[in-house]
């Protein structure tokens, strides 16, 4: 595919910005954005954080906070696609429900299959109490009736390669309505228990993919990324990174923000002849509503 569409994870669902320079206020949220979208992402991904003092680690589902959030970055980049996150844990998803019912937003993540969340330290311990990421078919229905009631796009985040080809099952269900847009897969790799970071696999992964279909890889680590995120572009998929999934640039330095990361991943799109698509043009290559 000749064109790119690239998106930018602003800040992520946990990361204490008393650590990291993640943005938390809708004027933070705002200026990373404008810096992304400058640098040539068409798409901000949204997680949203508690704005009460000392909270901004937390993450938030008042919609209140997403409507301030989504207009600050609005008005801020002109044109901007966002993509909401939804991800919780247990099957109270009145959150996020209410979030895409108050912003709209045109595209929402959609989290296709449960994951054991693990990760182990190097002397055996657990890093966090094990948990599951439950994403039984029945939540998943849940999520995408109300996308198609609000007319919103759904970006199915596959973990593992089980959920990729549980996704072609959803198509085949009907559960991606008409109007919904083209099918997209976002194959999220780096996670501990999900699939690793690996060139090989990243080339495998599009044969279980429904035909028609468009695909980007979310890779999440340090400069050891940065290889994949060229092999995506190399392969036809679409670009995504930000401060949600690395802090740092291929020569191992940590970025300053969500602009350098940006810029940093169009040169892989432009190594390989690929332009970098407008907002316009990344709503016609997903079949937006409205256009």
């Amino acid at each position: 595919m000749d064109k790119a569409i690239v998106t930018c994870a602003l800040t992520g669902v946990l990361t204490n910005p008393e650590q990291h320079p993640v943005p938390v206020t809708p004027a933070q949220m705002a200026q990373e954005a404008r810096d992304a979208f400058n640098a040539g992402a068409s798409i901000m991904h949204v997680h949203l954080r508690r704005q009460e003092e000392g909270m901004g680690h937390l993450p938030s589902w008042d919609p209140d906070v997403a409507e301030t959030v989504v207009n600050a970055i609005r008005a801020a980049c002109p044109g901007v696609i966002i993509n909401l996150t939804t991800g919780v844990l247990g099957a109270d998803i009145s959150g996020p429900l209410a979030c895409i019912r108050r912003v709209k937003p045109e595209i929402a993540a959609c989290n296709a299959g449960s994951l054991n969340y693990l990760k182990i330290k190097d002397d055996g311990r657990w890093a966090w109490p094990p948990m599951v990421f439950d994403n039984p078919v029945a939540k998943v229905q849940q999520f995408l009736e109300v996308m198609q009631e609000c007319h919103v796009h759904p970006e199915f985040e596959c973990f593992d390669v089980g959920i990729v080809r549980s996704v072609s099952m959803y198509l085949k269900a009907g559960l991606l309505k008409p109007g919904m847009g083209r099918a997209e897969y976002n194959l999220v790799m780096g996670v501990a228990s999900g699939m690793p970071c690996d060139a090989d696999l990243l080339a495998l992964l599009p044969r279980w993919m429904a035909h028609g279909s468009l695909w980007q890889s979310t890779l999440i680590g340090r400069a050891e990324i940065w290889p994949l995120q060229q092999k995506t572009a190399e392969l036809g998929g679409m670009l995504r990174t930000g401060l949600e999934d690395t802090f740092y640039l291929p020569n191992g330095e940590r970025a300053k923000g969500n602009g350098e990361l940006i810029a940093t991943l169009v040169e892989c799109a432009r190594n390989v002849g690929r332009s970098v698509a407008s907002p316009s043009q990344a709503r016609a290559l997903l079949g937006l509503p409205g256009v």
